[in-house]
């Protein structure tokens, strides 16, 4: 089978590599008809994000595909279409993920739509629910919500949790975007005071992905027992934060991240996915939100689109 693999100049290879094989008695072998782009095969690329032990080393949290191997007793046939949860592997031709790391599509869905929905939309749902527990008419604040999991964060909290949202963008076009997808307020991150913005909506739950200096000032605005979820740090790995407020205001500050995750942990994360947030996609209530479709062959443009920034919402590959 052929693979999209990376060389030591950090180049794409479309190239030959082992077939895939199930090796445990719960696992899944998939003909990959899409896959998506995620922050952190930019990443893994730049040589400073490795994927999990166990897992191969081309790029790809998340695909869509066809069920070409599966066990005699398990939840899924052969010729079912399934989008999947990986630790990585996603950019190839095949692959091989553990039963509870699939997902039947939502009904009306087509892959190049479904392969988007694995790694964001269960990231948001772990942060939201799990890590966030986040309740009914809270205020909730991510920080980037034109991107994929900007788009994920924003619908489950208004649709699904029934929270306020107020999201941070890049430009006043992304903020019309957020609005129309469900966004009460927003802030443009290179005209508007942050700060200020969180002072008069406090957020209960906050999603960060970008860190830097301003963190410890938007923590600063939390009301009493809000809770900061930091996935990574775009903007730089420090901040100043007065750690009095931790305790005055019963504040968390917690570090999370999916894909270091057990594979078992992520299967109850998925199961709760699909029994909360799958009928909403089947009614279309709300939908996976593709900036753009890409042959595997592209897979340079669809890198270099989300180093732009230009994204809103999801970037896919297909592979045929």
């Amino acid at each position: 089978m052929k693979a999209m693999c990376i060389d030591e100049q950090k180049n794409f290879a479309w190239q030959e590599v082992p077939d895939t094989v199930c090796h445990g008695e719960f696992d899944v072998r998939l003909k990959v008809e899409a896959c998506a782009i995620n922050r952190a095969d930019l990443m893994q690329r730049a040589g400073i994000y490795s994927p999990p032990e166990g897992w191969p080393l081309w790029p790809g949290l998340e695909c869509a595909g066809v069920v070409l191997e599966c066990p005699r007793n398990g939840r899924f046939k052969t010729g079912d279409r399934v989008c999947a949860l990986l630790g990585g592997g996603g950019y190839a031709e095949q692959v091989v993920v553990p039963e509870g790391m699939c997902m039947l599509l939502p009904k009306g869905f087509e892959p190049w739509e479904a392969a988007g929905i694995p790694e964001v939309y269960a990231t948001a749902y772990l942060n939201l629910k799990i890590v966030g527990e986040i309740k009914k008419d809270e205020t909730f604040f991510i920080n980037g919500g034109e991107g994929g999991l900007g788009v994920a964060t924003i619908q489950l909290a208004k649709y699904v949790f029934g929270a306020k949202v107020v999201a941070q963008v890049g430009s006043d076009a992304n903020g019309e975007f957020c609005k129309s997808i469900g966004a009460d307020v927003v802030s443009n991150r290179f005209k508007d005071d942050l700060v200020k913005t969180l002072t008069e909506n406090p957020p209960n739950v906050a999603i960060d992905p970008v860190g830097g200096p301003l963190m410890g000032k938007c923590i600063a605005t939390m009301p009493y027992r809000g809770r900061w979820i930091s996935l990574a740090s775009m903007a730089g790995p420090e901040t100043t934060l007065d750690v009095n407020l931790l305790w005055r205001k019963n504040l968390r500050v917690i570090g999370s991240t999916l894909r270091s995750r057990t594979s078992e942990e992520k299967s109850q994360i998925l199961a709760g996915l699909v029994e909360d947030v799958w009928p909403a996609f089947e009614s279309r209530k709300f939908a996976p939100f593709v900036h753009k479709v890409l042959p595997i062959s592209e897979v340079s443009e669809a890198h270099a689109i989300l180093e732009r920034g230009e994204n809103r919402g999801k970037v896919v590959l297909t592979i045929s």
